[in-house]
Parts: structure tokens; sequence; C-alpha cells
């Protein structure tokens, strides 16, 4: 299965910026203990930078977005 692209440009930094950033979060929130928004950043993590590593977007998809004409 080949994913389509559908994220580029500024859209695709914006999402690895966000991706370090709940990175950060997500470690600083689990050496203080709170696991739920530790949990939380790291799923955000994951889906921002599957997105910006893969270029595509599967809500982009359904929604019929396409960002990579935009860069």
């Amino acid at each position: 299965m080949e994913l389509e692209r559908n994220v580029g440009g500024r859209d695709r930094l914006v999402r690895g910026v966000l991706a370090v950033v709940l990175t950060l979060v997500a470690v600083r929130t689990l050496r203080s203990g709170n696991r739920k928004l530790g949990l939380v950043a790291v799923v955000g993590a994951l889906g921002f930078g599957f997105n910006a590593t893969t270029c595509f977007c599967g809500t982009n998809r359904l929604l019929g977005v396409d960002t990579t004409d935009s860069e």
C-alpha cells in the first residue's frame, strides 16, 4: 500500500516542529509523573512525526486537503 503525498511545504515543517515540541513535553511530563498528559503528548508526537516524514495525513485525505501544491 503506497501512501499518496498530501502534506508538503510549510505544513510539513510545522508538523515536524510540533513533533519535536510534543516529544519534549512528553519527556518532561513523564519525568514529573503525569502519565496521562505524557502519553497524549507521545501519541501526538508520533502522529505529527509520521505525517512529516511520510508526507501523508489521513485526516487531510478524508477532508480532501492537499498542501503539496503550496510549496
